[in-house]
Protein backbone atom coordinates (compact mmCIF):
# COMPACT_ATOMS: atom_id res chain seq x y z
CA UNK A 1 0.00 0.00 0.00
CA UNK A 2 1.23 3.31 -1.02
CA UNK A 3 -1.40 5.91 0.61
CA UNK A 4 -1.49 6.38 4.42
CA UNK A 5 -4.39 5.79 5.91
CA UNK A 6 -5.79 8.50 7.84
CA UNK A 7 -6.52 7.31 10.84
CA UNK A 8 -9.25 9.18 14.06
CA UNK A 9 -9.66 8.10 17.09
CA UNK A 10 -12.92 8.81 19.27
CA UNK A 11 -12.27 8.32 23.05
CA UNK A 12 -8.92 9.17 24.94
CA UNK A 13 -9.16 6.16 27.99
CA UNK A 14 -6.53 3.47 28.45
CA UNK A 15 -7.93 2.53 24.99
CA UNK A 16 -7.12 5.03 23.15
CA UNK A 17 -3.87 6.14 23.98
CA UNK A 18 -2.87 2.77 23.70
CA UNK A 19 -4.21 2.83 19.74
CA UNK A 20 -2.31 6.54 19.32
CA UNK A 21 0.90 4.01 20.48
CA UNK A 22 0.05 1.78 18.37
CA UNK A 23 -0.86 4.10 14.96
CA UNK A 24 2.78 5.02 15.24
CA UNK A 25 4.18 1.37 14.91
CA UNK A 26 2.45 0.79 11.82
CA UNK A 27 4.42 3.28 9.23
CA UNK A 28 1.36 2.65 6.80
CA UNK A 29 -0.71 5.12 9.02
CA UNK A 30 -1.05 8.69 9.95
CA UNK A 31 -2.87 9.74 12.97
CA UNK A 32 -5.46 12.46 12.19
CA UNK A 33 -6.33 13.66 15.39
CA UNK A 34 -8.97 12.62 18.19
CA UNK A 35 -12.30 13.16 19.55
CA UNK A 36 -13.37 13.41 23.09
CA UNK A 37 -16.16 14.40 25.31
CA UNK A 38 -13.91 16.15 27.59
CA UNK A 39 -12.43 19.68 26.91
CA UNK A 40 -9.55 18.90 24.54
CA UNK A 41 -7.42 21.38 25.96
CA UNK A 42 -7.61 19.13 29.21
CA UNK A 43 -6.49 16.04 27.41
CA UNK A 44 -2.79 15.25 26.88
CA UNK A 45 -1.64 13.00 24.26
CA UNK A 46 1.71 11.12 24.04
CA UNK A 47 2.29 13.25 20.31
CA UNK A 48 2.31 16.82 20.65
CA UNK A 49 1.84 17.11 17.03
CA UNK A 50 -1.73 15.46 16.80
CA UNK A 51 -4.71 18.07 17.51
CA UNK A 52 -8.08 16.96 19.54
CA UNK A 53 -11.53 17.98 19.45
CA UNK A 54 -14.88 17.61 20.52
CA UNK A 55 -16.49 14.89 19.66
CA UNK A 56 -19.52 16.61 18.44
CA UNK A 57 -17.38 18.13 15.98
CA UNK A 58 -16.76 15.00 13.86
CA UNK A 59 -18.91 14.75 11.69
CA UNK A 60 -17.21 17.92 9.63
CA UNK A 61 -13.79 15.42 9.42
CA UNK A 62 -16.06 12.92 7.41
CA UNK A 63 -13.43 13.68 4.24
CA UNK A 64 -10.23 13.57 6.27
CA UNK A 65 -10.90 10.51 8.29
CA UNK A 66 -10.16 6.60 6.29
CA UNK A 67 -11.19 4.81 9.23
CA UNK A 68 -12.36 5.62 12.57
CA UNK A 69 -11.25 3.27 15.64
CA UNK A 70 -13.79 3.73 18.61
CA UNK A 71 -12.47 3.55 22.37
CA UNK A 72 -15.64 3.89 24.16
CA UNK A 73 -17.30 1.61 26.60
CA UNK A 74 -19.30 -1.65 25.85
CA UNK A 75 -21.81 -0.66 29.08
CA UNK A 76 -22.94 2.58 27.73
CA UNK A 77 -20.65 4.05 24.97
CA UNK A 78 -20.63 1.96 22.16
CA UNK A 79 -24.46 1.39 21.84
CA UNK A 80 -25.34 4.77 20.79
CA UNK A 81 -21.63 5.88 18.75
CA UNK A 82 -21.27 2.46 17.20
CA UNK A 83 -24.25 3.60 14.93
CA UNK A 84 -24.36 6.55 14.68
CA UNK A 85 -20.50 7.29 13.75
CA UNK A 86 -20.78 4.29 11.34
CA UNK A 87 -23.78 6.55 9.40
CA UNK A 88 -20.41 8.41 8.93
CA UNK A 89 -17.38 6.43 8.68
CA UNK A 90 -15.72 3.32 8.27
CA UNK A 91 -14.91 2.18 11.84
CA UNK A 92 -13.21 -0.70 13.93
CA UNK A 93 -14.45 -0.89 17.45
CA UNK A 94 -14.38 -3.35 20.48
CA UNK A 95 -17.48 -3.79 21.83
CA UNK A 96 -17.31 -6.98 24.67
CA UNK A 97 -20.54 -7.50 26.07
CA UNK A 98 -20.74 -11.35 24.39
CA UNK A 99 -24.85 -11.76 24.79
CA UNK A 100 -25.47 -8.64 23.07
CA UNK A 101 -23.37 -8.76 20.20
CA UNK A 102 -26.17 -9.96 17.38
CA UNK A 103 -28.22 -7.14 18.40
CA UNK A 104 -25.52 -4.47 18.28
CA UNK A 105 -24.45 -6.07 15.29
CA UNK A 106 -27.98 -5.61 14.03
CA UNK A 107 -27.65 -2.37 14.61
CA UNK A 108 -24.44 -1.41 12.99
CA UNK A 109 -25.07 -3.18 9.94
CA UNK A 110 -28.27 -1.48 9.04
CA UNK A 111 -26.88 1.88 9.21
CA UNK A 112 -23.46 1.21 7.66
CA UNK A 113 -25.04 -0.70 4.78
CA UNK A 114 -27.53 2.08 4.15
CA UNK A 115 -24.20 4.61 4.88
CA UNK A 116 -21.81 2.69 2.50
CA UNK A 117 -19.51 2.48 5.37
CA UNK A 118 -17.79 -0.92 6.64
CA UNK A 119 -18.01 -1.40 10.62
CA UNK A 120 -15.75 -3.81 12.25
CA UNK A 121 -17.55 -4.66 15.30
CA UNK A 122 -16.25 -6.92 18.35
CA UNK A 123 -12.13 -6.67 17.73
CA UNK A 124 -9.51 -7.61 20.26
CA UNK A 125 -8.55 -10.86 21.88
CA UNK A 126 -12.28 -11.95 23.62
CA UNK A 127 -14.25 -11.43 21.42
CA UNK A 128 -11.79 -11.08 18.43
CA UNK A 129 -8.68 -13.32 18.60
CA UNK A 130 -9.95 -15.92 21.09
CA UNK A 131 -12.91 -15.95 19.31
CA UNK A 132 -11.26 -16.89 16.15
CA UNK A 133 -9.63 -19.68 17.49
CA UNK A 134 -12.70 -21.04 19.11
CA UNK A 135 -14.30 -21.44 15.72
CA UNK A 136 -11.08 -23.21 14.20
CA UNK A 137 -10.87 -25.49 17.16
CA UNK A 138 -14.70 -26.81 16.52
CA UNK A 139 -14.08 -26.59 12.75
CA UNK A 140 -11.04 -29.01 12.24
CA UNK A 141 -11.77 -31.50 15.48
CA UNK A 142 -15.59 -31.16 15.65
CA UNK A 143 -16.00 -34.16 17.66
CA UNK A 144 -14.38 -32.42 20.87
CA UNK A 145 -15.12 -29.87 23.58
CA UNK A 146 -13.56 -26.20 23.62
CA UNK A 147 -12.33 -24.72 26.51
CA UNK A 148 -11.83 -21.19 27.45
CA UNK A 149 -9.56 -20.15 30.23
CA UNK A 150 -8.57 -16.43 31.11
CA UNK A 151 -5.90 -14.85 33.12
CA UNK A 152 -3.55 -14.29 34.59
CA UNK A 153 -5.30 -10.84 34.42
CA UNK A 154 -6.27 -8.25 36.53
CA UNK A 155 -10.62 -7.33 36.24
CA UNK A 156 -11.20 -4.14 36.74
CA UNK A 157 -14.90 -4.68 37.08
CA UNK A 158 -14.57 -7.02 40.14
CA UNK A 159 -11.71 -4.40 41.39
CA UNK A 160 -14.20 -1.96 41.82
CA UNK A 161 -16.39 -4.54 43.30
CA UNK A 162 -13.61 -4.75 46.26
CA UNK A 163 -12.54 -1.03 46.36
CA UNK A 164 -16.28 -0.23 47.04
CA UNK A 165 -16.12 -2.53 50.36
CA UNK A 166 -16.13 -0.20 53.48
CA UNK A 167 -12.90 -0.44 55.03
CA UNK A 168 -10.93 -1.14 52.05
CA UNK A 169 -8.94 1.94 50.65
CA UNK A 170 -7.56 0.82 47.34
CA UNK A 171 -6.94 -3.25 45.97
CA UNK A 172 -7.26 -4.81 43.29
CA UNK A 173 -8.60 -8.54 41.33
CA UNK A 174 -7.06 -10.89 39.63
CA UNK A 175 -8.53 -13.71 37.58
CA UNK A 176 -6.35 -16.77 37.61
CA UNK A 177 -6.46 -19.62 35.64
CA UNK A 178 -7.43 -23.22 37.58
CA UNK A 179 -3.68 -25.21 36.83
CA UNK A 180 -5.76 -28.22 37.67
CA UNK A 181 -8.43 -27.98 34.78
CA UNK A 182 -6.12 -26.63 32.27
CA UNK A 183 -3.69 -29.67 32.82
CA UNK A 184 -6.78 -31.94 32.34
CA UNK A 185 -7.61 -30.53 28.83
CA UNK A 186 -4.47 -30.43 27.58
CA UNK A 187 -3.86 -34.36 28.40
CA UNK A 188 -6.65 -35.09 26.03
CA UNK A 189 -9.63 -35.53 29.03
CA UNK A 190 -12.89 -34.01 28.33
CA UNK A 191 -13.81 -32.97 31.59
CA UNK A 192 -17.08 -31.08 32.34
CA UNK A 193 -15.82 -27.93 34.15
CA UNK A 194 -17.94 -24.97 35.06
CA UNK A 195 -16.62 -21.20 35.25
CA UNK A 196 -15.48 -21.96 38.89
CA UNK A 197 -13.60 -25.08 38.25
CA UNK A 198 -11.62 -23.06 35.62
CA UNK A 199 -10.83 -19.67 37.58
CA UNK A 200 -9.65 -18.69 40.75
CA UNK A 201 -9.62 -14.99 42.06
CA UNK A 202 -6.99 -13.28 43.96
CA UNK A 203 -7.33 -9.81 45.56
CA UNK A 204 -4.64 -7.29 46.91
CA UNK A 205 -6.49 -4.84 49.60
CA UNK A 206 -5.58 -2.09 51.02
CA UNK A 207 -7.22 -1.48 54.13
CA UNK A 208 -8.44 2.21 56.00
CA UNK A 209 -6.88 2.81 59.10
CA UNK A 210 -7.85 0.92 61.97
CA UNK A 211 -10.78 -1.53 59.44
CA UNK A 212 -11.06 -5.04 60.50
CA UNK A 213 -9.08 -7.44 58.26
CA UNK A 214 -11.35 -10.42 59.16
CA UNK A 215 -14.34 -8.54 58.23
CA UNK A 216 -13.20 -7.01 55.23
CA UNK A 217 -12.11 -10.76 53.83
CA UNK A 218 -15.53 -11.98 54.76
CA UNK A 219 -17.15 -9.46 52.94
CA UNK A 220 -15.15 -9.50 49.73
CA UNK A 221 -15.13 -13.96 49.87
CA UNK A 222 -19.67 -14.10 50.31
CA UNK A 223 -19.95 -11.15 47.61
CA UNK A 224 -22.50 -12.80 45.30
CA UNK A 225 -22.32 -12.28 42.02
CA UNK A 226 -18.34 -11.94 41.86
CA UNK A 227 -16.58 -14.03 44.57
CA UNK A 228 -19.13 -15.94 46.62
CA UNK A 229 -19.04 -18.49 43.85
CA UNK A 230 -15.24 -18.43 43.55
CA UNK A 231 -12.44 -20.16 45.86
CA UNK A 232 -11.21 -16.26 46.56
CA UNK A 233 -8.06 -15.67 48.40
CA UNK A 234 -7.43 -11.78 50.27
CA UNK A 235 -4.11 -10.41 50.22
CA UNK A 236 -3.54 -7.23 52.84
CA UNK A 237 -0.78 -4.96 51.63
CA UNK A 238 0.35 -1.08 51.57
CA UNK A 239 -0.13 1.54 49.54
CA UNK A 240 3.11 1.07 47.99
CA UNK A 241 3.31 -2.64 47.43
CA UNK A 242 0.38 -1.82 45.40
CA UNK A 243 1.70 1.30 43.49
CA UNK A 244 5.00 -0.91 42.96
CA UNK A 245 3.76 -4.40 42.24
CA UNK A 246 -0.25 -4.02 41.60
CA UNK A 247 -0.07 -0.91 38.60
CA UNK A 248 -0.16 -3.09 35.37
CA UNK A 249 -2.92 -3.64 33.61
CA UNK A 250 -2.07 -7.60 32.85
CA UNK A 251 -3.95 -10.41 31.16
CA UNK A 252 -4.25 -13.17 29.48
CA UNK A 253 -5.50 -16.51 28.65
CA UNK A 254 -5.98 -19.68 26.71
CA UNK A 255 -8.12 -21.36 24.24
CA UNK A 256 -8.11 -25.00 23.87
CA UNK A 257 -9.88 -27.49 21.94
CA UNK A 258 -9.14 -31.26 22.96
CA UNK A 259 -10.70 -33.66 20.20
CA UNK A 260 -10.44 -37.04 18.56
CA UNK A 261 -9.39 -38.01 15.15
CA UNK A 262 -10.06 -41.42 13.23
CA UNK A 263 -9.91 -44.08 16.17
CA UNK A 264 -10.12 -41.75 18.77
CA UNK A 265 -6.74 -40.56 18.44
CA UNK A 266 -6.06 -37.74 20.81
CA UNK A 267 -5.84 -33.65 19.06
CA UNK A 268 -5.44 -30.47 21.23
CA UNK A 269 -5.02 -27.47 19.73
CA UNK A 270 -4.36 -24.41 21.71
CA UNK A 271 -3.78 -20.63 21.61
CA UNK A 272 -2.64 -18.46 24.19
CA UNK A 273 -1.38 -14.95 25.15
CA UNK A 274 0.08 -13.51 28.01
CA UNK A 275 0.20 -9.57 27.85
CA UNK A 276 1.68 -7.20 30.44
CA UNK A 277 -1.31 -4.15 28.98
CA UNK A 278 -4.46 -5.70 28.14
CA UNK A 279 -5.54 -2.46 27.10
CA UNK A 280 -2.05 -1.85 24.53
CA UNK A 281 -2.61 -5.21 22.78
CA UNK A 282 -6.30 -4.97 22.60
CA UNK A 283 -5.65 -1.26 20.61
CA UNK A 284 -2.74 -3.16 18.74
CA UNK A 285 -5.74 -5.50 17.07
CA UNK A 286 -7.80 -2.63 16.74
CA UNK A 287 -5.15 -0.75 14.40
CA UNK A 288 -4.60 -3.92 12.49
CA UNK A 289 -8.19 -4.57 12.04
CA UNK A 290 -8.47 -0.40 10.95
CA UNK A 291 -6.33 -1.27 8.36
CA UNK A 292 -8.41 -4.65 7.02
CA UNK A 293 -11.64 -1.94 7.60
CA UNK A 294 -9.79 0.27 4.86
CA UNK A 295 -9.42 -2.49 2.56
CA UNK A 296 -12.87 -3.67 2.42
CA UNK A 297 -13.93 0.05 2.13
CA UNK A 298 -12.12 0.42 -0.88
CA UNK A 299 -13.39 -2.64 -2.45
CA UNK A 300 -16.69 -1.37 -1.88
CA UNK A 301 -17.44 -4.14 0.75
CA UNK A 302 -19.59 -2.51 3.25
CA UNK A 303 -21.90 -3.47 6.28
CA UNK A 304 -20.84 -4.72 9.84
CA UNK A 305 -18.55 -7.31 10.22
CA UNK A 306 -16.45 -9.11 12.86
CA UNK A 307 -13.52 -11.09 12.97
CA UNK A 308 -15.49 -13.88 11.13
CA UNK A 309 -15.17 -12.30 8.11
CA UNK A 310 -11.79 -10.49 7.79
CA UNK A 311 -9.58 -12.76 5.52
CA UNK A 312 -6.18 -12.55 7.64
CA UNK A 313 -4.07 -10.90 4.52
CA UNK A 314 -6.28 -7.84 4.65
CA UNK A 315 -4.72 -7.00 8.55
CA UNK A 316 -0.91 -7.07 6.75
CA UNK A 317 0.61 -3.39 4.96
CA UNK A 318 2.22 -6.09 3.14
CA UNK A 319 0.74 -7.50 -0.89
CA UNK A 320 -0.74 -10.84 -1.06
CA UNK A 321 2.69 -11.54 -3.02
CA UNK A 322 5.23 -10.71 -0.49
CA UNK A 323 3.14 -12.31 2.37
CA UNK A 324 2.84 -15.46 0.20
CA UNK A 325 6.60 -14.89 -0.24
CA UNK A 326 7.78 -14.41 3.16
CA UNK A 327 5.19 -15.91 5.69
CA UNK A 328 3.19 -18.91 3.83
Amino acid sequence: MTKEIRVGIAGYGNLGRGVESAISQNKDMTLVGVFTRREPKDVQLLSEQVPVYKLDEIESFKEDIDVLILCGGSKNDLPEQGPALAKHFTTVDSFDTHAKIPEYFAAVDEVAKEAGTTAIISVGWDPGLFSINRLMGESILPEGETYTFWGKGLSQGHSDAVRRVDGVKAGVQYTLPAEDAINRVRNGEHPELSTKDKHTRECYVVLEEGASEDRVRETIVTMPDYFADYDTTVHFITEEELRLDHSKMPHGGFVIRSGNTGKHTDQVMEFSLKLDSNPEFTSSVLVAYARAAYKLQQKGDTGAKTVYDIAPGLLSPKSPATIRKELL
